[in-house]
């Protein structure tokens, strides 16, 4: 395979066919990435008898694929037709293949027409992995992420109505101490309004090769503490009013607390199990340090 890099993929694609059909990130300034930092070019798209290549050699394992996930981060900026073609010849060689799923930032879903999303839905896209990290707009321009609210709760919508499965990401403690609450409770706000199919809470992890490093290192960046986090997360859950079902996680492996439940059905219970954590003040209860990854 002619893979470039590291495997960048969500978790739940990790039974996935994985295909790169670009390599990095188009935006690549996110304060607190270093996924795509040590990459020269910065991004660039494969041609298409490469991606081709890779979809023959995926498919000659015969492992009975039922997903496939499109790599790396920015594989919806290309034309609807280029992945169309993708997609089609993925399904063409691989019968069981039920979904295709991508990572679809702002900025790449708004230049879809709401059309041409439905065709790629038609075509079996099943879920946009969406980005979100904070719904704070002071927070999202420290970490230069590239879009605010208002575009974000536009491509949400966006995706949505073409009948596209939406998976959205926020990230504790990427506002530091200091917003830690305003972080929190805009993040859970701006999921209630976009009531995503899926959201999930990482944990920010600070990386040697980022900015965010050095503002740590220089003490301009103060993160909070186990129990600050899980205050964060309590905070989101709070104010997380989804309009319809939504299946919540902080499972990930960068969390202290896994958490999973069906929004707004198991939103009461939720918070008063984190609650019961935060007031015991007793660290045995989360997981240890030397397990915690990206």
């Amino acid at each position: 395979m002619d893979y470039v890099g590291h495997v960048i993929r969500p978790p739940s694609e990790a039974y996935s066919m994985i295909i790169q059909v670009t390599v990095g990130c188009s935006h690549n300034m996110c304060t607190f990435c270093g996924a795509y930092k040590d990459l020269q070019p910065k991004f660039w798209i494969k041609d298409w008898e490469t991606v081709k290549k890779d979809i023959d050699e995926a498919s000659s394992y015969r492992y009975g694929f039922t997903k496939a996930f499109l790599a790396d981060g920015d594989v919806l900026i290309l034309p609807t037709d280029d992945i169309l073609k993708i997609m089609n010849y993925i399904k063409q060689k691989n019968k069981s293949i039920e979904a295709i799923n991508v990572y679809g930032n702002s900025k790449a879903i708004l230049r879809k027409t709401l059309e041409e999303l439905k065709e790629l839905k038609n075509a079996g896209l099943s879920i946009v992995y969406q980005g979100i990290e904070s719904g704070n707009k002071d927070v999202l321009r420290k970490i230069r992420k590239g879009a605010f609210p208002d575009n974000m709760r536009e491509a949400a919508a966006k995706v949505i109505e073409s009948g596209i499965k939406l998976s959205q990401t926020v990230l504790l403690g990427i506002a530091g101490k200091e917003m830690s609450h305003e972080h929190a409770r805009d993040t859970g706000k701006l999921l209630g309004e976009m009531s995503p199919d899926f959201a999930s809470a990482l944990t920010v992890m600070i990386l040697p090769n980022t900015p965010l490093y050095k503002e740590y290192k220089e003490g301009k960046f103060i993160l909070p503490d186990k129990f600050g986090l899980l205050e964060e997360l309590k905070i989101i859950i709070k104010n997380m009013n989804v309009k319809r079902n939504c299946y919540f996680t902080s499972n990930h492996a960068s969390n202290y607390l896994p958490i999973r439940a069906n929004l707004p059905k198991d939103q009461s219970s939720v918070l008063k199990l984190i609650d019961k954590v935060i007031d015991s003040k007793d660290e045995k209860i989360l997981k240890p340090e030397h397990m915690r990854a990206l």
